[in-house]
């Protein structure tokens, strides 16, 4: 056999052994169980689950006619406790807002009280809060009390908050929006208290007199 015939046989073995190691690794590659199927079976189940819960509080809403109740665009409904119908400001990014607010369930059993969550320093749209709070207190004026209904996508969605608020649970939220400033005056009023503050006293010290220490005469 020539060299040359020897070198096309070398080459064809080398071929055959690259082929059967590509063919190797390509079975151990993970396969994707992601699906169309998958997908659509899941926005079907968002969709039924929106749907029970919109029941839940149209059920909640009709049970109390004498109360008006406000549907936002976001998909929450709320109604005014108090309203404040002199100021025309509300809350934006970039202000400092200062609100106490409750949650109950749909049934109204206190989840979280007022006490229990105060107090409530809120840097508008800077911090990662209930969603529906978010969009709900800048709907609102100073010293206003507001009751919300969020579904549960608006509130602590499938997880929860891993402690008192369950899987997919609708809640009313009941806020008092106190006051909101913007984040450069919050900043100097909070400097200003800091340096208000007195320095503590320095405490006198006396001479003790050890035993050891006494004079005699």
């Amino acid at each position: 056999m020539s060299k040359f015939s020897t070198l096309i046989v070398f080459g064809f073995f080398l071929s055959i052994i690259a082929s059967s190691c590509k063919q190797h690794q390509d079975a151990r590659k993970p396969i994707s169980q992601t699906s169309g199927s998958f997908m659509k079976k899941s926005i079907a189940r968002n969709k039924k689950l929106v749907a029970s819960e919109e029941t839940e509080i149209e059920a909640l809403i009709k049970s109390n006619p004498n109360v008006k109740y406000i549907a936002s665009k976001k998909g929450y409904w709320y109604t005014y406790e108090t309203k404040n119908e002199i100021d025309s400001l509300t809350p934006k990014k970039g202000d400092v807002a200062f609100f106490d607010y409750e949650i109950k369930d749909l049934k109204g059993a206190v989840i979280y009280s007022e006490l229990e969550l105060r107090p409530q320093i809120y840097y508008v749209d800077k911090q990662n809060i209930m969603m529906g709070l978010r969009d709900g207190i800048k709907l609102m004026r100073k010293n206003e009390k507001v009751s919300f209904l969020f579904p549960s996508n608006m509130g602590y969605g499938y997880h929860g908050d891993d402690k008192k608020i369950g899987t997919n649970q609708p809640l009313i939220c009941t806020v008092t929006l106190r006051d909101f400033k913007s984040e450069a005056v919050y900043k100097k009023e909070s400097e200003a208290q800091l340096k208000a503050i007195p320095a503590p006293a320095k405490q006198e010290t006396k001479a003790v007199i050890k035993p050891k220490d006494t004079i005699t005469q």
